[in-house]
This record gives structure tokens, C-alpha cells and sequence, in this order.
């Protein structure tokens, strides 16, 4: 796929971090790009900043997806690329036992199904309406109508203590990467999954510097955090390359998780 300004795109989780950088990488080819997120400052900045739109939406809300596409679609038309990079995450243990008082709980299954609802479902209701929304679109090179790379984590398969809720979200999405990809080989639609491994988003950057240091360390090569334009790099790789199809990449510097 050549990205130009014929291109629209809608990127989840697209006002900060993994997203914004993927946003600002695909509107430096003139790509009209849609932000999807909760957070609407940030959102609006960066939409503004790149001639985009910003949808205030909750990918666990039929109702917010439908009318965040049907904005985003108003804007720039139908798009040809989705990035689903909208996620969450936390660290419970399955059970535990307080060190103190020596209380017994388990992980709350709420939170348990809010992570799954978040991460996988979320990322699934924005590709079936994505994807849906493509086959509207007439074929281009090699009858390709679009291009999907989602987001899961190294966790996916290396899964760290109190990773059970994320880890499952993770691997899900790596689990229907290609189902989903041969659902939509006859329609010229790519699906594709990034697995990222530490890298300094937001979520990293209130973190002491000497955590980071240690997490940085803790990389095989580079002993960095990852920079955020680099997954944007592999997400626009995943784009343009038409024989790039149904894979699940670590993007990691060879990290392997241990289990804390």
C-alpha cells in the first residue's frame, strides 16, 4: 500500500504513546488519520497538530465505535488502515495471601473481564467494523482493499507475575491474528500483530529513573527502553509491504520476561 493523502487511517489508543507515534509517522506521508481515545486534550492537540480528527471513544462501547467511525469517515472517508493500539493493564495475582495479616483473596474478577473487554474484545469490535467497513472500498494493487496491525505484547508469551488478565488479553490477540487474516484473504484486507517489549510510553514515564535504568538494563541489545517511533516503523513497514500477512512479530531488542 503507498501512503499518500488518498490514504485515511484510524489509530486506537492514538493520543499518546505507541499510537501518537504511529498518528504522526503515517501523517508525515500526508495520511488523513483518525484518533481514537479517551483522552480528549491530549487528542485534540494532536489531531490538531497533524490536520487529523479526534474521537472521544470507549472501544468497549458498540455505540462509541460505531459513532467514532462514522465521524472519522465524515472527516476523510472510508479508511484503509487500522492500528489498534488502545489497552490497558495491571498486576494482580491469582490468589495471594496477605504477608500480615494473612488474609486469603483472589484477583477481582471484574478487573479480570474489564482487561479482557479492553484489550481483546476492544481490539476485535474495531477490526470486524473496520474491516466491514473496507469491503466497501474498490481493490488497489494486488486487489488489496486494507491494512490492520494490532497491538499485544511480549507478555503474550512471557507473561510475568500478576500478568494473567493482560497476558490473556495479549495472547488472544496473537491468537486470532491469522484466523482473522484468513477470514479476509478473499477481500484484500492484511491483519497483522506487533508484540512490543519495554518501552518508554507514557505508562513508563512517571516511573523513578532508577526503575527504568534497571528495566532498560535488563534488554539483551540495545540496553534501552524502546522508543516509540520504532514501533511506529514496524507499523508502517506491516502497512506498505503487501506480502507483510497474518504474523505476530516481537519487536523487544531479544528481551525474554522473567517471571517478576
Amino acid at each position: 500500500m503507498q501512503l499518500d493523502s488518498s490514504i485515511a487511517a484510524v489509530i486506537t489508543g492514538g493520543a499518546s504513546g505507541l499510537g501518537a507515534a504511529t498518528a504522526r509517522r503515517l501523517a508525515s506521508h500526508g495520511v488523513k488519520v483518525a484518533l481514537f481515545d479517551l483522552n480528549a486534550a491530549q487528542g485534540e492537540a494532536l489531531a490538531a497538530e497533524l490536520g487529523g480528527v479526534f474521537c472521544q471513544v470507549d472501544v468497549t462501547s458498540d455505540e462509541q465505535v460505531d459513532a467514532a467511525f462514522a465521524k472519522a469517515r465524515a472527516a476523510h472517508g472510508q479508511e484503509r488502515v487500522l492500528v489498534n493500539c488502545a489497552g490497558t493493564g495491571n498486576a494482580v495475582k491469582t490468589a495471594s495471601r496477605d504477608k500480615a495479616s494473612g488474609e486469603v483473596k483472589h484477583f477481582p474478577l471484574a478487573n479480570f473481564d474489564r482487561i479482557i473487554q479492553i484489550n481483546l474484545v476492544g481490539s476485535f469490535r474495531c477490526i470486524a467494523k473496520s474491516a466491514a467497513g473496507m469491503l466497501t472500498l474498490e481493490p488497489g494493487v494486488d486487489g488489496e482493499r486494507g491494512a490492520i496491525v494490532n497491538t499485544a505484547s511480549v507478555a503474550a508469551q512471557d507473561g510475568q507475575i500478576g500478568q494473567a488478565a493482560y497476558s490473556a488479553s495479549k495472547a488472544g490477540i496473537v491468537g486470532m491474528t491469522l484466523p482473522i487474516a484468513r477470514d479476509l484473504m478473499a477481500e484484500g484486507i492484511r491483519v497483522n500483530t506487533i508484540l512490543p517489549g519495554i518501552f518508554d510510553t507514557p505508562l513508563l514515564q512517571g516511573a523513578p529513573d532508577n526503575v527504568k535504568a534497571a528495566l532498560a538494563a535488563s534488554v539483551p541489545f540495545p540496553k534501552r527502553l524502546g522508543n516509540p517511533a520504532e514501533y511506529a516503523t514496524l507499523a508502517e513497514l506491516m502497512i506498505t509491504n503487501g506480502y507483510f500477512n497474518g504474523e505476530s512479530v516481537r519487536l523487544d531488542g531479544a528481551i525474554r520476561m522473567s517471571p517478576r
